[in-house]
């Protein structure tokens, strides 16, 4: 029987981030602590965001309404890195910036407790920006996930490709 395998991944999906976005830039035009700031949140290239606003306090706080929407959106806030306000002329602007793939460091960490706490028949190979963690035993696998969704990690993970 050949062996079982997933995918370790750390992916933002943009079509939920983009929703969460306009979300958060619907309520921001409708809610009245906003009227009249000129508080603005919209992409500045695929992966970054930029927030706009008249006052430092209400920058920071459409940043707390946009990290809200991503939760809501299922999209881990470990994966979403954002800034602090900075002044800009009249204005003050807060960027933020989602992160993709896993990196050389990340694949070494979750490497090591595969190795150190799973089970002793799987095996990680690191595969780009990616995991690939196989084993004979389908439920040496889904022991890994279990320990890895119960490890405190500092990136977002997802589980990718199970067979």
């Amino acid at each position: 029987m050949a062996d079982s395998s997933f995918d370790i991944v750390s992916e933002v999906d943009h079509q939920e981030a983009d929703n969460a976005l306009n979300q958060a830039a619907k309520e921001l035009s409708q809610r009245f602590d906003f009227k009249n700031t000129g508080t603005t949140i919209e992409w500045k290239g695929d992966e970054a965001i930029e927030i706009t606003s008249g006052t430092e306090e209400r920058a920071v706080a459409a940043l707390e309404v946009f990290k809200e929407k991503l939760i809501k959106r299922g999209i881990s806030l470990k994966a979403f890195t954002a800034g602090d306000p900075r002044a800009s002329g009249k204005e003050y602007k807060i960027g933020g910036t989602f992160t993709n793939g896993l990196s050389q460091e990340q694949a070494k960490k979750l490497g090591k407790l595969i190795r150190d706490e799973g089970p002793k028949g799987a095996k990680s190979q690191v595969q780009g920006d990616e995991m690939r963690v196989s084993s004979k035993s389908r439920d040496d696998l889904q022991e890994i996930i279990a320990l890895i969704k119960g490890a405190d990690l500092d990136f977002a993970v997802q589980f990718t490709n199970y067979r």
